[in-house]
């Protein structure tokens, strides 16, 4: 009765935050997200897990925030009161924590629901914080050099005020991987008594923490060490929240795969060479090549890609070779070498092993980068029994949250990827987005759209997005699913358009950021740039999708075709659903804010009425006006615009 009656209490709560204390700090009441709140608060007072499908515009960051505050004040007292919070973006990490959580903390202080402020850290990987004594031998170096740019002078000035690499972001690769903490930090270090990174670690585990933020890896690696039963990476908590949960399988395939690249194999031959074993260095570089040669990518493949994995003769004897050498050398020099160089050693012989013993628990398989270079990759088969073990198997109240966790209209995929298909603790919940979709976003999507395979896409495509530019004024932001297509595209149109037109490639931040300054530029981009991302306001009027996000199998995805009985279950089970999903995230670059307009266009045949996937689209998407005419593209841009967008 006591846990019911505080539980009553913290809904109370919930009312009392969300109706009037953030509306008097300038935050609106949102009903969607109160119900949201409420929701999550039961899960974690329940020991539940909840996946929770929130819309645009929902505030869902509040909502959990709020629910896990409350929590960890009425909890049962025997319960550690940490909470996880676990994210895919570093962007979104530092959001949370120099914003949402500083702002809550005052806010709730000033009430008297709490009565201390929220402590809370980010949790990362040592790999991205400063070693004290890499640090000042580099700095050594650099001072002996008479060529030093002012970049790099200014980034070796912001080291020694911060220990946190992130926040140097003119730092160079080169410089980052020689001053970052090592696998390993020597116990006999004469710096470890004033290191920063071992005070943040200190700082880290204390009882005054109460909110642990980490990314999908680290939560992930954290579970491993408790299964290994290592010391943990995080301290003891009850309560986990994985935001941009649909990102947490993939980081799972991650995590439980293993590889062997090119790359790898010549870091580890460099690792030796410093060590001074020179000549079982050049003796592995030697096995090395024979293997990497062995897996040459063919002739008629010119692009980035992968293919299964096949076991020749040839590649049998290379892998044998270049094994026997790396358990000769773990073995010959284990007393010698730093432990993290010989788990590198031992770890990579277990991989190659997989590929010699055609190992059935792994999809086997060689990617080869753009430039042909291969690698040796191993996707587990059983990367959701392994997320139900390492995370859901605990007993631990969980939040599982996103915009694109239902798809579909059910969770069924989301629940098969995340492990939770069998969990009997699961509950699910769709807050909708309170954006006006139907006043303020218009739907186009043409019936004359021709068929991919006439040879006529590209000029159709590339006409068809001039027009819609020249409708709306620029403003426009136009996603490819291929690099190929939109550079084709690009070249067609660089010349022929009033507006400044960017192409964003993989590591395309700088023209996000020239594309955000422009007031009325084009930008094309693939990759990264369907989520994540924000546009809000004008920035973005016009969003074209040039094909629907079908995922582009691979030896991986056809593995798990072969789980169906056919091909039609399949698409149905797997492939709609991620197109779906892909599908949303890019549309919801489109509309930000409760006043932004825009039309939203696709220019796929698939999507077109009376075709394949026209209702599959429409159902994935929120209710909006629906058109296959350009001259609706046009005048709802006059409509909806002021007359000083039509100035820029």
């Amino acid at each position: 009765m006591e846990q019911q009656t505080s539980l009553e209490k913290a809904h109370t709560m919930v009312e009392h935050i969300f109706r009037a204390l953030l509306p008097e700090h300038g935050l609106m009441i949102r009903e969607e997200q109160i119900v949201l709140c409420h929701e999550m608060l039961d899960t974690l007072f329940e020991g539940k897990i909840a996946l929770c499908d929130a819309g645009v515009g929902i505030g869902k960051t509040h909502a959990y925030l709020a629910a896990c505050l409350l929590w960890q004040r009425f909890r049962p007292v025997h319960l550690p009161g940490t909470v996880v919070i676990s994210t895919s973006s570093i962007a979104l990490q530092g959001a949370i924590m120099s914003e949402y959580i500083p702002f809550l903390s005052r806010v709730l202080l000033q009430a008297g629901i709490l009565e201390r402020p929220i402590y809370a850290v980010v949790r990362k990987g040592k790999e991205r914080f400063v070693c004290e004594a890499r640090l000042a031998e580099r700095m050594a170096q650099v001072r002996t050099k008479t060529n030093v740019s002012r970049r790099q002078a200014a980034s070796f000035r912001i080291l020694e005020k911060t220990y946190d690499l992130d926040e140097t972001p003119g730092l160079s690769g080169f410089d980052r991987r020689h001053v970052c903490v090592p696998p390993m930090c020597p116990r006999n270090c004469t710096m470890r008594d004033f290191c920063r990174y071992q005070q943040y670690l200190t700082e880290s585990r204390g009882s005054e923490v109460v909110i642990q933020i980490c990314n999908h890896n680290y939560l992930l690696a954290d579970a491993v060490h408790r299964q290994q039963e290592l010391r943990p990476l995080l301290k003891e908590h009850h309560v986990l929240v994985v935001d941009e949960a649909h990102k947490l399988p993939e980081a799972a395939r991650q995590m439980y795969s293993r590889s062997v690249s090119w790359e790898d194999m010549r870091g580890v031959c460099e690792a030796l060479r410093r060590e001074r074993f020179v000549a079982i260095s050049e003796r592995l570089a030697e096995k090395q090549a024979v293997l990497m040669a062995s897996l040459s990518r063919p002739e008629h493949q010119q692009k980035e890609t992968s293919v299964a994995f096949e076991l020749t003769p040839e590649r049998a004897r290379a892998l044998d070779a270049a094994i026997a050498c790396l358990r000769q050398a773990a073995v010959q020099l284990a007393p010698q070498l730093p432990r993290w160089l010989l788990h590198r050693l031992e770890g990579m012989g277990d991989t190659l092993e997989l590929f010699r013993n055609q190992n059935p628990r792994y999809v086997l398989y060689i990617q080869y980068s753009h430039s042909g270079t291969p690698a040796l990759c191993a996707a587990s088969r059983e990367t959701p029994a392994q997320l139900a073990r390492a995370l859901w198997a605990s007993g631990r109240p969980a939040i599982l949250t996103s915009g694109t966790l239902a798809s579909g209209g059910n969770f069924a995929r989301a629940e098969q990827m995340l492990g939770l298909e069998q969990c009997g603790r699961t509950k699910n919940f769709v807050a909708l987005s309170p954006f006006d979709y139907e006043r303020n976003c218009l739907l186009y999507i043409p019936k004359d759209i021709p068929d991919g395979r006439s040879g006529t896409e590209a000029e159709y495509l590339a006409r068809r997005i001039e027009e819609l530019i020249i409708a709306t004024h620029g403003h426009a932001l136009v996603l490819f699913t291929s690099y190929r297509l939109m550079g084709e595209i690009h070249t067609r149109l660089q010349n022929r358009l009033p507006f400044p037109l960017l192409e964003a490639w993989r590591n395309g931040q700088q023209a996000v950021r020239l594309f955000k300054n422009l007031s009325n530029a084009v930008l094309f981009a693939a990759g990264p740039c369907w989520e994540g991302m924000d546009f809000p306001g004008d920035m973005v009027s016009l969003l074209v999708i040039a094909r629907l996000p079908f995922p582009v199998p691979d030896p991986v995805s056809e593995a798990e075709r072969k789980q169906y009985p056919g091909l039609r279950e399949y698409i149905h089970a797997v492939v709609l659903p991620d197109m779906q999903s892909k599908l949303r995230q890019g549309f919801g670059r489109a509309i930000r804010t409760e006043t932004d307009t825009c039309v939203v266009a696709v220019l796929d045949r698939r999507a077109a009425e009376g075709q394949r996937y026209h209702a599959a689209v429409l159902e994935a998407l929120p209710e909006c006006r629906l058109s296959d005419r350009l001259e609706d593209v046009a005048r709802f841009i006059r409509e909806r615009k002021t007359p000083e967008y039509f100035r820029q």
